[in-house]
């Protein structure tokens, strides 16, 4: 008896001890996130939209009328006619801060980031996602960008990239640890936080992969002989084409769609204009196909250089000048048919052939 009135008074010290470790537990997994801020995220859920994101390691919940964001996103047209004024740039990865400053020093935005660019257009040659910390923030500014330019008769136009494609297409073997940490507080999949009951992933499944304006071709890759023998010219068509399967992951894709969407041939991974990356192609062979599309220019990001550079007598453009690394990065200008740099203090240097 005496010895079951000790074991019960040992009872409620051990709970004591253990109710202890718990809170302790609780406290150290909620400071190891203090630092973490993300969103907002917006998620269609029935007759209204919810905000989601994160502050100081506090997950927030928001809900807003369905009228303060648009539900449906017109698809841009493919073709674009008589533009003056045109800049680009590509490869972003969610490096925020170097685009802000290479925006607003080459007067594309103004100092309270809206745009400043009139009737000009800005083409964004893919691959916001990944790498980066900041992939959020930049797809709100590009979001917000195009609202604002279309407004003022100009346009912007982002064409999605191979790394898109890989988060919507559900491979996330190259995000930023900050939206592994994003993921795992919200409880929710990093590639449904861009998922098509989602504003920003509604307003990506939207966009084209390659688009005309004048006479210059843009998209990521490139476009290769092996490409138009099997798809056409028709950039309508192909960006429809594109946007089919934007859901289904490598994995379940059928060869033929494996191809479209990771072939070494395809718009957003073709690399062969370049010859440190791939098999250098001929001025003949890059003629050719210009000659195919009716155009006289083609410009690409996806192979990295350390500023914009001009090949093939400038009937290339390659606009990747290196912004991943966070240091360095231009824009490229087409002002009444002549190319130019747009380096990061905001000084225009021409490309000469």
């Amino acid at each position: 008896m005496k010895n079951f009135f000790l074991i019960l008074l040992c009872i409620p010290i051990f709970s004591i001890g253990q109710n202890e470790n718990t809170k302790n537990q609780s406290k150290n997994k909620e400071n190891k996130f203090s630092f973490h801020s993300d969103g907002p995220y917006i998620f269609f859920e029935k007759n209204k939209l919810v905000e989601k994101g994160i502050i100081n390691g506090e997950v927030y919940l928001k809900d807003l009328d369905l009228n303060v964001y648009d539900s449906t996103y017109n698809i841009q047209r493919s073709n674009y006619r008589n533009i003056d004024n045109i800049a680009a740039l590509s490869d972003i990865h969610g490096q925020y801060d170097l685009l802000i400053e290479l925006l607003t020093n080459n007067k594309i935005i103004n100092n309270d980031l809206n745009w400043d660019f009139g009737e000009g257009h800005l083409v964004i040659v893919g691959d916001i996602f990944d790498r980066g910390s900041k992939v959020n923030e930049v797809l709100w500014l590009i979001y917000k960008l195009e609202i604002q330019a279309r407004k003022m008769g100009g346009r912007v136009h982002f064409l999605l990239g191979n790394h898109d494609y890989m988060v919507l297409q559900r491979d996330l073997r190259y995000i930023n640890s900050r939206y592994r940490i994003s993921s795992y507080l919200l409880g929710i999949p990093y590639d449904e936080l861009y998922s098509n009951k989602t504003i920003l992933g509604r307003w990506i499944r939207s966009k084209s992969t390659i688009i005309k304006i004048n006479d210059i071709i843009f998209t990521h890759g490139g476009v290769s002989n092996e490409f138009l023998t099997n798809y056409g010219t028709d950039l309508k068509k192909i960006n429809d084409i594109m946007r089919e399967k934007i859901d289904i992951s490598a994995d379940k894709m059928k060869d033929d769609e494996y191809d479209l969407y990771y072939g070494i041939k395809s718009l957003i991974w073709y690399r062969d204009y370049f010859k440190e990356y791939g098999e250098n192609l001929t001025n003949s062979d890059v003629t050719k196909i210009l000659k195919q599309l009716n155009s006289k220019h083609i410009v690409v990001g996806h192979s990295s250089n350390e500023e914009i550079i001009g090949l093939y007598n400038n009937k290339i453009f390659g606009v990747d000048s290196s912004i991943k690394l966070g240091k360095y990065g231009e824009l490229l200008f087409v002002i009444s048919d002549r190319f130019y740099r747009g380096k990061l203090d905001g000084q225009l240097s021409e490309i000469s052939k």
